[in-house]
């Protein structure tokens, strides 16, 4: 005999909507949830109902991207806060992501949500709405790898104060064009700005001072692979110092060349190793090399 369900509605199924242009997430759903005023909306998000392409977002100016999909749960959502890409390591006092190309570490006059940080942000709050992160350090919008962003002040001031003492080592990996003369080397220079944004060498002393050191890990089909370490963390330094050598960075027609086997710029910080600075320990972190570097020289050993 079926039972009486005595007026008990049954759950229904997620609500979806396919995102048509660049949006924020509540003025998004203002639109497609008629009805419903902006508190509950709100409320919706504070409950974690509110998911973009699968993950759970907790902030009401989340930025949205053509083609991407927003479903609100009947539900409260009971699962974990998670990233849109690896979460290498996190504690009470840093958090280090492998962040990927194409993605801005911070906002910029022409983009303000689709960051790194405003990512990361997300992420912190869902957990607890009083956390923050703070920037230490950046990668270029198109440079993969390992970031990492400070949880609270002390820590952010502890970097900022000490970083040449507290970072030990950081490591590239540069697909470049070209094999150079020398398989391993050292470029120092000062780095100057124009008034447009492109960075230079000179022997100006007023300029910031660069120190890049490289070696030829391999090299075929007219490509090298270089792996890269930094004495000093510069703008664009090894992608100027690559054009300096004569051999630059694969995909980087702002330093040099129209050659992109890879559809993307040929630079990933795989590692970072550094002192903690609550624990005094000495920790490493490193980002798995991306698949169009391992394609690219699959077999060719130089």
């Amino acid at each position: 005999m079926k039972k009486p369900n005595h007026g008990v509605k049954r759950p229904s199924r997620p609500l979806s909507f396919v995102v048509e242009r660049k949006d924020a997430l509540l003025p998004f759903l203002l639109e497609h949830l008629k009805g419903k005023s902006r508190n509950n909306i709100k409320n919706l998000l504070s409950k974690r109902q509110v998911q973009v392409d699968r993950k759970t977002v907790t902030q009401f100016d989340h930025p949205l991207h053509p083609g991407q999909t927003v479903s609100i749960s009947p539900e409260r959502s009971k699962t974990e806060p998670s990233l849109p890409f690896d979460l290498i390591y996190e504690d009470q006092e840093i958090i280090v992501i492998d962040k990927p190309a194409g993605l801005l570490s911070i906002a910029t006059d022409r983009e303000k949500y689709y960051t790194a940080y405003h990512i990361v942000t997300d992420y912190v709050k869902e957990k607890n709405k009083q956390n923050r992160i703070f920037v230490i350090h950046r990668l270029d919008k198109d440079t993969s790898g390992v970031l990492m962003f400070a949880k609270t002040e002390q820590a952010k001031r502890t970097f900022q104060d000490n970083w040449e003492k507290i970072v030990k080592m950081r490591r590239y990996l540069a697909v470049v064009v070209g094999i150079p003369e020398d398989s391993s080397g050292t470029v120092r220079s000062f780095l100057l700005e124009t008034a447009t944004h492109l960075v230079y060498s000179s022997n100006d002393p007023s300029g910031k001072e660069a120190v890049t050191h490289y070696k030829v890990l391999k090299s075929g089909g007219g490509f090298s692979l270089l792996d890269v370490t930094i004495d000093t963390g510069r703008k664009n330094q090894i992608r100027v110092h690559m054009k300096d050598i004569g051999h630059p960075v694969a995909g980087d027609k702002k330093y040099g060349t129209r050659e992109n086997p890879m559809g993307r710029l040929g630079l990933h910080a795989c590692e970072l190793k550094f002192i903690h600075p609550e624990t005094g320990k000495e920790f490493c972190f490193k980002a798995k090399t991306p698949k169009e570097f391992r394609r690219m020289f699959s077999g060719n050993q130089g």
